[in-house]
């Protein structure tokens, strides 16, 4: 069974993704790791991006991703090359992993997820939701961000509608954790039990 999570930032997916991986062995691929590491020497992703940005290299041949963030931040143009680059390379590597794990429930935590292809291969699309306050804070507690920048980080991503519109599941992460464990439990009972 392959699952999907989606959900905003601060909504607490990475204690959903622990929880499955600890109680159900299942296979986790998070897209921001992957396109991290296919950004690394040896890949192809790598290639294209020092082909495109050789600025953004250190002085040991590896990307530094906060010159490539300051050479694309205000220049659409490089910023859509980019993209154009890393998010193929992501979505390729990710279907690779799906297809080459035995496990049997595979779970893929993506920002990209809905309309890449990959939404296509989920059995289900699970979104986990967490009350507006409690996401504020969460942020400003563990990155130190300030209310507003947290408020305007939360505003760009999808809205609580659209997450709802796409899902096949609903996890409240607003209490606790055995709360959110037993929402899990419930809903893979008929699979897994």
């Amino acid at each position: 069974m392959i699952i999907g999570i989606v959900g905003g930032v601060g909504c607490g997916k990475s204690t959903v993704l622990t929880y499955l991986k600890e109680k159900y062995n299942a296979y986790i691929i998070e897209a921001d790791k992957v396109a991290k590491e296919i950004m690394e020497k040896g890949n192809e992703v790598y290639n294209k991006v020092i082909r495109e940005f050789p600025e953004s290299l250190d002085k040991d041949d590896n990307i530094d991703r906060k010159k490539l963030a300051k050479i694309v931040f205000n220049d659409a143009k490089k910023l859509e090359t980019l993209n154009n680059i890393t998010h193929p390379g992501t979505i390729k590597e990710i279907t690779d992993r799906i297809n080459n794990s035995s496990n049997q429930l595979v779970i893929v935590e993506s920002a990209i997820l809905i309309g890449s292809g990959i939404d296509k291969m989920c059995d289900e699309i699970w979104y986990v939701y967490c009350d507006l306050e409690k996401r504020i804070k969460r942020l400003m507690d563990s990155r130190g961000y300030s209310e507003e920048k947290t408020r305007n980080v939360i505003m760009n991503q999808m809205s609580e509608e659209e997450f709802n519109r796409v899902s096949d599941e609903f996890i409240d992460n607003s209490n606790s954790e055995e709360e959110t464990h037993e929402q899990i439990d419930f809903i893979l009972s008929s699979q897994f039990c």
